[in-house]
């Protein structure tokens, strides 16, 4: 087998911080290398100087044992390099077609029903599933990404880098893309692909190399390794990769949801006649394709979207009352002990003070109108103290802003404020997105600690063996509408994958 790229001791410097360091690795011409490693191990940086957005400050990159310079994503494509990004550059107006060709240098004006043709060409070699002359802002997401795909195949691209391709797609859109990646690589394509989710990785790769914090760990055949050799890898020492699911102990109806419906400022019905029940002591996930009303619905419990029908009723352990939240303000219902922490793609903007450090973020949280101008430090000072311990958020101290932390620590930072609120409903929306694996058990059991202190857990994942490994129940919606609520012990991806596609019907069957 012939070496398609081959990277030696590769060192990339952004000021005082070593990104990569020394690296060393190949990639052969027909197969599938899966990269692994915690947030901030140097991925995605490494990658980058393939495709021509960085440039190494030391080592050199071969390709087909030739050395070259890679200066720019367009010298890439001269050594046939393509990668398709997580978030896609695709222009919504145009067509499958025209973002195919689009930017690309040919002689005289292209004929777009040539296009059409090659990308059917393209499509029917390897599987794909697309119409050309579609628009982008009529496709779903796994469309989308066919089209980044056929883009840089259109290209003629040998060595294609994909980065966290699955993040978004359901278990059935993923399976057509692995088969499709598959193909490419009995075709003789080298594939490189960035994934957290080990058991994509064992189940689609020839070879896995590992990051650690920016070095190189090694190299091991797929079919030689499991789950808790790589994450020894990667993490440095054994790290216990079960979630412990405890039966719920007296469950009590905490918040009844019923028939909510919503509609955003252009006047679209993103939520449509909601009704379901989260009790204490349990877990209950959210599944769906992102944008099907995830967000919508836990800020319409925590008082942040105006609803125009339905009720929501949170039974008060503390008073005994049952209050209608849709009648409080955000401030009330957070007094009530219903709390929202919601992982936004901008943690910053939404969540945290970016040039704040821990904790005064602590303070925005614990400071309440009518207390003292001279604010308290010592509770949230033991408080953001507690979370960096706890969590493992990796700073030089708790004054450190936090901006000056990875996303990944950010994201801990912004979870743990919520759950030391000590709350009575916990609404936890994306809370691992971006987490390597380690950080993202550690959330899991806190929220199993929240569980078992008798708090109703509401969790909105992206990562369905997580949901069912977690969850006592799986609520999944489809357009605003519940499309099944299934036992987390017995359901399936598949039956969760297909409800996820699904547009309405379903109710609440325990």
């Amino acid at each position: 087998m012939s070496v398609a790229i081959e990277l030696r001791n590769i060192t990339k410097r952004f000021g005082n911080i070593i990104a990569n360091n020394n690296v060393s690795l190949s990639v052969n011409n027909g197969e599938i290398l899966s990269l692994l490693g915690e947030n901030g191990s140097g991925k995605t940086t490494l990658m980058n100087m393939i495709s021509g957005i960085y440039h190494p400050d030391e080592g050199q990159i071969f390709i087909g044992g030739k050395q070259v310079s890679i200066r720019s994503p367009h010298e890439a494509f001269e050594h046939k390099i393509g990668m398709i990004h997580q978030h896609f550059k695709l222009v919504d107006l145009f067509t499958a077609a025209e973002n195919v060709v689009l930017g690309l240098k040919e002689e005289g004006r292209y004929n777009i029903f040539d296009v059409v043709e090659k990308v059917h060409a393209i499509s029917d070699k390897y599987g794909f599933d697309i119409d050309p002359t579609k628009k982008i802002y009529e496709m779903s997401v796994s469309e989308k990404q066919t089209v980044e795909i056929i883009k840089v195949l259109y290209r003629g691209a040998d060595i294609l880098i994909l980065d966290e391709p699955t993040a978004v797609l359901t278990p059935q859109e993923t399976r057509k893309l692995f088969a499709v990646l598959r193909r490419m690589r009995d075709d003789g394509k080298a594939i490189i692909i960035i994934t957290h989710k080990l058991h994509e990785v064992l189940s689609l790769s020839d070879r896995v190399s590992v990051l650690r914090k920016g070095e190189y760990v090694g190299t091991v055949e797929t079919a030689k390794t499991n789950e808790a050799e790589l994450t020894e890898m990667m993490v440095g020492k054994k790290v216990e990769l079960n979630i412990e699911r405890t039966d719920p102990v007296d469950p009590q109806d905490r918040l009844l949801v019923k028939n909510i419906s919503c509609i955003n400022r252009e006047g679209v019905k993103v939520l449509d006649d909601i009704s379901f029940t989260a009790r204490s002591g349990e877990i209950l996930g959210i599944a769906g394709i992102a944008g099907s009303g995830q967000r919508e619905l836990l800020e319409s419990i925590a008082g942040l979207q105006h609803l125009s029908e339905g009720e929501i009723l949170y039974n008060n352990p503390k008073t005994g009352s049952t209050d209608d939240l849709r009648d409080k303000t955000p401030l009330q219902i957070r007094e009530l002990g219903v709390r929202l922490s919601f992982v936004p793609e901008d943690r910053l903007g939404m969540g945290l003070v970016g040039n704040m450090d821990i904790v005064d973020n602590m303070m925005l949280r614990s400071y309440r109108r009518g207390k003292s101008f001279f604010l308290e430090r010592q509770g949230p000072k033991d408080l953001a103290d507690d979370i960096v311990q706890k969590l493992e958020v990796a700073t030089p101290n708790t004054a450190t802003p936090v901006r000056k932390l990875s996303g990944g620590n950010v994201q801990k930072v912004l979870v743990g404020r919520e759950i030391a609120a000590s709350p009575t409903v916990l609404m936890a929306a994306y809370p691992v997105r971006g987490l390597d694996i380690n950080s993202s058990y550690l959330i899991y059991n806190l929220l199993n600690d929240q569980k078992k202190n008798g708090v109703a857990v509401i969790f909105v994942g992206e990562d369905l063996d997580v949901l069912i490994e977690l969850c006592d129940r799986i609520m999944v919606i489809g357009g605003g509408k519940i499309t099944g609520i299934v036992d987390g012990r017995c359901a399936s991806k598949e039956e969760i994958g297909l409800l996820m596609t699904k547009s309405s019907g379903g109710s609440e069957n325990d």
